[in-house]
This record gives structure tokens, C-alpha cells and sequence, in this order.
């Protein structure tokens, strides 16, 4: 009868054994998949987010308009402390608006540039009111790559006027518009009264 129970006891105790060993066993392959599980889906995820941001296309640096002689280097601005959209430093250059789409992409991208620079000299954009419907606006970016836009039409708007639209679009389709000042200046306000917005369409 003796024997019967210690027969019994180790029998139990090998059988807890072998159970806490195989709980074991399981806990640590399902641990170490479970870590590589997620070492990989944050690897993936950020891959994923890498490929997201990166745009297929490039920095823009040149803008072209073979119609109007405008071959510029392009900066990049933001917004004025007046929430405005900055302009570029000199006149010879052009600026593109780096809180939007880049050329090329869904969305509406805008480059503004300068209209009657001080003491007559020439400014890249004294001739946009030129560009008429069809007309080619090219842009390169720092890929190489050239994106073409057409012109589609212009229009000129108060200083004061809402002009958002000239900043958003939904139509899923990219588009360039080109900014520029027109107008009589005023010495007070050191600005001019209209501002003239070219927009295009890619090709």
C-alpha cells in the first residue's frame, strides 16, 4: 500500500514536471515570437512610413517659362508672422511654398517670385501677365526631373481679397499656380494693390 502512494507521488511529480517544463517551453517561444513579431511589424511599419514620405518627386530647383524668358532657381519659404505667404529674397529668384504639395504631386503647389523691383531693375516675374492659356511652365527638381504644367487661366485679386483657393484643390490632380504682386505700389503699405495668380494643370 506503501509503495502504491510513493508510486502515485512520483508519478505526480512527473507528470507536474514535465507540464511546467512544456509551460516553459511555451512561454519562451512565445515570447521570442512575439518580440520578433514586433521587432518586424515596427521595422515594416517604419519602412512603410519611410516610403510615405518620401515623394516621388524631388525638391523643386528650377523654374522654367520659355514664353516669358524666366530660367529661375527656386527657394523654399513658409509663412510671414501676418500668416502670408513669404516671398523670395531677391528678384531674380523664385519661391516655392513648402507647406503644400511639391510640383508634381496631388494638390495644388504654388511659387510666388517679384513683380517691379526697386529702381527699375528687372524682377522674374514683371512679365506673368504675359502667360496666356496652353502656355508651358517647367519645373525641375533636384532628381533631374522636369514636370510640365499648362497654363489653364489668370486671375487677379484684391490684396485683400480671399484667395485660398489658390492654395487647395480636391480634385485629386496636380497643379502649379504661380503668384506675383501687379498693380500701383503704395509707399505706405510698401506693397501693390492686386496680386495676379497664374494657374496650371500638369500635363
Amino acid at each position: 500500500m506503501k509503495s502504491k502512494i510513493l508510486l502515485k507521488r512520483k508519478l505526480l511529480i512527473v507528470i507536474l514536471s514535465i507540464l511546467f517544463l512544456s509551460l516553459i517551453t511555451l512561454l519562451y517561444f512565445n515570447l521570442r515570437n512575439s518580440t520578433h513579431g514586433s521587432s518586424m511589424s515596427i521595422s515594416e511599419q517604419g519602412k512603410i512610413n519611410i516610403l510615405a514620405d518620401q515623394s516621388s518627386f524631388g525638391l523643386p530647383v528650377r523654374l522654367k517659362i520659355p514664353k516669358i524668358s524666366v530660367n529661375a532657381t527656386v527657394e523654399y519659404v513658409g509663412l510671414t508672422p501676418d500668416k502670408a505667404m513669404d516671398v523670395p529674397q531677391g528678384p531674380d529668384n523664385v519661391a516655392w511654398f513648402d507647406l503644400g504639395p511639391r510640383p508634381g504631386e496631388n494638390g495644388t503647389a504654388v511659387i510666388d517670385g517679384h513683380f517691379g523691383w526697386k529702381n527699375k531693375i528687372p524682377a522674374v516675374f514683371d512679365d506673368l501677365y504675359k502667360l496666356q492659356k496652353g502656355d508651358k511652365i517647367f519645373v525641375e527638381d533636384e532628381k533631374g526631373i522636369t514636370t510640365t504644367f499648362i497654363v489653364r487661366e489668370s486671375r487677379k485679386y484684391d490684396s485683400n481679397a480671399d484667395a485660398s483657393n489658390v492654395f487647395i484643390s480636391n480634385d485629386g490632380l496636380s497643379h502649379l499656380n504661380l503668384i506675383s504682386c501687379t498693380g500701383v505700389w503704395n509707399p505706405i503699405e510698401k506693397s501693390r494693390a492686386n496680386r495676379l495668380v497664374v494657374f496650371a494643370d500638369k500635363e
